[in-house]
């Protein structure tokens, strides 16, 4: 679910002006303002519990109030916007906050080939609407995963090593500018917006209520995924090399996971072919080594994206981190399975649980073509025109008392192995050698998250918001 703090339009045009307005009235003043398809509720009804929940609990603040709005010219009266962080204060607040669950249309244009999404519904919600039409877009890869913040911080899908990002598929935006003025940014209509929105739209520039999409043909799809055996994490590193070394079907993707649950060090690979078989020995190099279980079947695309692990961490503590590289090369992976065996070494996890009460956590390696980022970007304010591979940290943990201390942990793994690959020649440095925001901490520099993109945002955004109204939302700031 898409979530956003709140204030008035008129309250946030003045916002650089006076002091901000009290909450409870300004949940009043929006009460008194919306229409009828708009709803405002308050602690603790079941709806309001409903609107400030997240799936990482570090991440929730009680609202005085939330809201509902259910067309777009009510979110035009209101204003705000985020869901996809787990970040505090990037989709939650304590003052009003806005959950955007009413815009939950899926419309198809054959004629056309788009798809125009809602910004309130997760990915599982869009593939249940377009399976039966015999189309997809680029979306989400696990079951759960809001449009909004996925789609506006960038978007790695299934299908990105055939169509690119997320980002890259856009066709135009139903935005609410910072004024209250609704416009349609796209290639020719506000472009400078439409390049801005694929990367660093989440809270800019306003609020988005609609994204039009590439559709493309889907058929049944085959994958699931693969669990191993604690001792076999090095041949699942070896998989991956010889994976990278072999494949250059675009129709094929995995995505390899190393982690740690209660002290069992854990591999996991999900693996997907966009058909409904895949060719002979196309996934060999993960099914030659041994395996617990595997779950690998022909299916819906939506049927696959729930087929995977999930919900591992929902209401727990949280962090992502990420490191992004050229090439998940054997010193990088025996990095990540360095700092796997650290963290589910039994005597250390003992000790953890006693004082830091830590339970799982998980790198993934995500290796795409390099044509994904070549061949498929069409530009955007995250620059992903180099083969840069995205890993993630996700580390869970349970009491607030602990935050400092497992947030610093899931930096520190990620800087080390940066570090490893920059010591192997990998050229890591740059400008614009960026990691990828849907990923990033709050306190990531916005150089390393825009790099030399970042001057044209600023203009952008002191052109579209000259009053800073957006500031008053959580998320990273251009």
């Amino acid at each position: 679910m898409l979530q956003w703090n709140l204030v008035t339009a008129n309250q946030m045009r003045n916002a650089a002006q006076q002091e901000p307005a009290n909450a409870a009235t300004t949940c009043s003043q929006i009460q008194g303002a919306i229409s009828s398809a708009s709803a405002v509720y308050y602690p603790v009804s079941f709806q309001w519990q409903a609107d400030i929940a997240h799936w990482a609990s570090n991440a929730i603040q009680s609202s005085t109030c939330s809201v509902e709005p259910g067309t777009v010219e009510d979110v035009a009266v209101i204003v705000k916007g985020g869901g996809h962080s787990p970040n505090t204060g990037f989709s939650s607040t304590a003052g009003v906050q806005i959950a955007m669950s009413r815009f939950s249309e899926v419309t198809y244009d054959a004629a056309a080939s788009t798809a125009d999404i809602g910004a309130g519904l997760i990915w599982d919600d869009v593939y249940d609407v377009l399976t039966p039409l015999g189309v997809n877009v680029v979306g989400g890869r696990v079951t759960g995963v809001g449009v909004g913040g996925f789609t506006l911080g960038g978007g790695y899908s299934w299908k990105t090593n055939q169509y690119g990002l997320t980002i890259d598929n856009m066709i135009s935006y139903e935005l609410v500018l910072p004024n209250g003025t609704i416009v349609t940014p796209s290639a020719t209509v506000y472009p400078d917006l439409f390049w801005a929105l694929k990367g660093a739209g989440q809270v800019n520039f306003g609020i988005v209520t609609k994204f039009t999409m590439k559709a493309y043909p889907q058929g049944q799809v085959y994958g699931g995924y693969i669990t191993y055996a604690p001792g076999e994490m090095n041949a699942v590193a070896d998989a991956v090399v010889q994976w990278i070394s072999e494949n250059n079907d675009p129709k094929a993707s995995v995505l390899p996971t190393f982690g740690a649950a209660l002290g069992l060090p854990i591999a996991i690979a999900l693996i997907f072919y966009d058909a409904p078989t895949a060719p002979a020995g196309t996934f060999d190099a993960f099914m030659n080594v041994p395996y617990l279980y595997a779950d690998l079947a022909t299916q819906s695309y939506g049927d696959l994206v729930r087929a995977a692990p999930s919900n591992t961490t929902n209401y727990s503590r949280l962090a992502f981190n990420t490191a992004p590289v050229y090439n998940l090369s054997p010193a990088v992976l025996a990095q990540v399975i360095n700092q796997t065996i650290y963290y589910a070494d039994t005597d250390t996890l003992l000790l953890g649980e006693i004082l830091h009460g830590s339970w799982y956590f998980s790198i993934d390696v995500e290796p795409f073509l390099a044509s994904a980022f070549t061949g498929n970007n069409q530009g955007g304010s995250y620059p992903h025109s180099e083969a840069l591979m995205p890993i993630c940290f996700t580390f869970s943990w349970e009491l607030g008392l602990d935050d400092s201390f497992w947030m610093n942990a899931v930096q520190q793994s990620a800087d080390i192995i940066m570090q490893t690959a920059i010591a192997e020649g990998q050229p890591l440095t740059g400008v614009d050698v960026v990691k990828y925001n849907n990923y990033a901490p709050a306190n990531t520099p916005l150089q390393q998250l825009y790099g030399s993109n970042l001057p044209r945002l600023q203009a952008l955004k002191a052109q579209y918001d000259p009053n800073n109204v957006m500031g008053l939302t959580g998320g990273f700031k251009v």
